[in-house]
């Protein structure tokens, strides 16, 4: 007859808050190196928006929601994608801040809010810029990606830190 008891603290094991806490922490570090690649190349594609790409007149003038919207339908195609990935970062972003919010990593919660913020800035100043073509809005998208960056890398890195589990506190 097996053991029972040795099978039930097996199969427990996995569900303790503990393992718990490092499954979470995992997916909160490999969610902060995804979006970390993709500020990498949105990066590249804002530059070559910048160097190759030309900004439809009719795009000029017009309102920043308006602008986004003619941005994501038209051409050039360039633009379009740059759009496009901007605002896949943003749902990726708020996925980073909600696996730092349950992993209760102060320190992850604090780097993957600013860098939503910085993305969520950015992707309004890009609308900007499509619609007034100022260089100071493509300043501070280039800006805001850079700021974005070293953000997620710090989430990161701090989840790559070892999980502390203080019994006793809630949830765990």
């Amino acid at each position: 007859m097996p053991n029972i008891k040795a099978m039930t603290s097996n199969r427990t094991a996995p569900y303790s808050p503990t393992a718990r806490q490092a499954r979470r922490r995992s997916g909160l570090r490999k969610n902060s190196i995804a979006i970390f690649m993709m500020l990498l190349v949105e990066y590249g594609l804002g530059m070559g928006v910048s160097l190759y790409a030309r900004v439809p007149a009719a795009d000029h003038g017009a309102g920043v929601l308006t602008a986004l919207g003619r941005a994501l339908t038209s051409q050039p195609v360039l633009l379009a994608g740059h759009a496009t990935l901007g605002l896949l970062m943003l749902a990726a972003g708020v996925s980073v801040l909600t696996r730092a919010v349950l992993a209760r990593d102060r320190r992850a919660i604090a780097a993957s809010a600013a860098g939503l913020a910085a993305i969520a800035t950015a992707a309004i100043s890009g609308a900007a810029f499509v619609s007034s073509q100022q260089a100071g809005a493509s300043m501070a998208m280039a800006v805001l990606t850079g700021v974005a960056l070293l953000a997620y890398l710090a989430a990161a890195l701090t989840a790559a830190r070892p999980a502390v589990v203080i019994p006793g506190e809630p949830g765990e």
